[in-house]
């Protein structure tokens, strides 16, 4: 498993990716910061866009745009620990014309598949230099149609 991820899967609409937890996720009693469960739920949604065939870099340059976390909500079930194996499931519940919901969820595949944090994050596309918001790319709402 290289990094942080490793390889996709896709299960009705459902993209998971893996994560491992390392030490520096964790705080002093080996239990993953809090903060970080949002790298992880980031990096989840970036190899979601990934697995469409899109580059963020790519996105920027040549359609000026990027994504931005304009709300989210989170809840917490139970703690994830040191050199466990988690999964992150991204779920696209919802679009408008410059903006996507995602359902999120990490879970623990170590501890049996037990459900550590949800997520709903709402993330809107904005011009790259203006940072105002921007449709939808035609290319990534065809690809979710």
């Amino acid at each position: 498993m290289p990094g942080h991820g490793g390889s996709a899967a896709e299960v009705s609409g459902t993209f998971t990716w893996p994560v491992r937890v390392y030490y520096e996720d964790t705080d002093f009693g080996g239990v993953v910061y809090h903060a970080n469960y949002l790298k992880f739920l980031e990096r989840g949604r970036s190899e979601w866009l990934r697995h469409l065939g899109f580059e963020q870099d790519k996105l920027r340059e040549q359609l000026g745009i990027q994504f931005v976390v304009v709300g989210m909500q989170l809840e917490f079930h139970q703690p994830a620990l040191f050199n466990h194996e988690l999964e992150v499931s991204v779920l696209v519940t919802g679009m408008r014309p410059a903006s996507m919901i995602f359902d999120q969820s990490i879970t623990d595949l170590t501890a049996g598949r037990a459900l550590v944090c949800s997520a709903q994050v709402r993330a809107a596309c904005v011009d790259s230099v203006t940072h105002k918001p921007k449709p939808l790319p035609r290319e990534i709402v065809a690809e979710l149609a």
